[in-house]
């Protein structure tokens, strides 16, 4: 069975384990089915998730010259602070921003290779913390806008990781956290602006990934440079696919790219 599509990050369910989906034109893939079987991946061309053309992309499933012109590519995204939709100033288009900045944000606290802090929209609760790999998660702080989001983050950055380790999130070399003691922890360093939107009491949430085996020793595939790889699918977790010779595979990363996906 061959199925071809461009690339955009996995569709989740949050079940137990994670449900997966990749999801083309014409097709809907569960991929926790395809567990313990072989697949090929194949290289067919680009397809940039803004214009449509084969051109190289160049970031988040863009190319370099919708990257630098798009809102959906805007530093605000990365940089959730640089926000500027709740003072009326636009960016790269007004409408947009107010669209995705003046809804209600959350500040958590995910537990995926180390306790980390992030931000991300309430309506992607709880998808953010599968694509990261968290094992568990917390939210601290609901604000009304992406701009105290983003300050709020900055300010616990200065205590608390922002990044993941994406291969000790792999390996699964994970240590459970107490995250209500650690979000008590942090509440004297929100800022002021975001202090009445602490949330007092909550637990934390705890998600289960379909993998069958944990690599010991990760290897990046690079699609474009290999052009084709074949391997038996261990896992998911994140927005990797695992396989079992340790090589895996980040779909987030190759959005914009046009694949043959082969079931063996």
């Amino acid at each position: 069975m061959t199925y071809q599509g461009v690339l955009t990050k996995m569709e989740t369910e949050f079940l137990e384990p994670i449900n997966y989906y990749l999801v083309f034109e014409n097709d809907f893939i569960n991929m926790n089915q395809l567990l313990n079987k072989s697949i090929t991946l194949q290289f067919v061309k680009y397809q940039c998730l803004s214009c449509g053309l084969n051109k190289p992309i160049y970031r988040q499933g863009f190319c370099k010259s919708c990257f630098f012109d798009i809102p959906q590519a805007a530093d605000w995204i990365m940089r959730p602070e640089l926000s500027t939709a709740h003072l009326g100033k636009e960016d790269r288009d007004l409408e947009y921003e107010k669209k995705v900045q003046l809804q209600p944000h959350i500040v958590y606290l995910a537990n995926s290779s180390n306790v980390k802090v992030g931000v991300t929209r309430k309506s992607q609760v709880p998808t953010r913390w599968i694509d990261q790999g968290a094992h568990e998660a917390i939210e601290i702080v609901e604000v009304p806008n992406r701009y105290l989001a983003g300050i709020t983050e900055v300010a616990l950055k200065d205590y608390v990781s922002d990044k993941t380790n994406w291969r000790t999130m792999l390996k699964n070399e994970i240590v459970d956290e107490n995250l209500v003691e650690w979000r008590e922890k942090l509440k004297g360093y929100i800022p002021d602006e975001a202090k009445a939107y602490f949330i007092e009491s909550n637990t934390e949430t705890n998600l289960n990934f379909p993998v069958v085996k944990y690599p010991t020793k990760p290897k990046s595939l690079n699609l474009v440079k290999s052009q084709t790889y074949t391997g038996v699918l261990s896992g998911i977790k994140g927005q990797y696919l695992i396989f079992e010779d340790e090589t895996v595979f980040n779909v987030r990363s190759n959005e914009g790219l046009v694949i043959d996906l082969i079931v063996n």
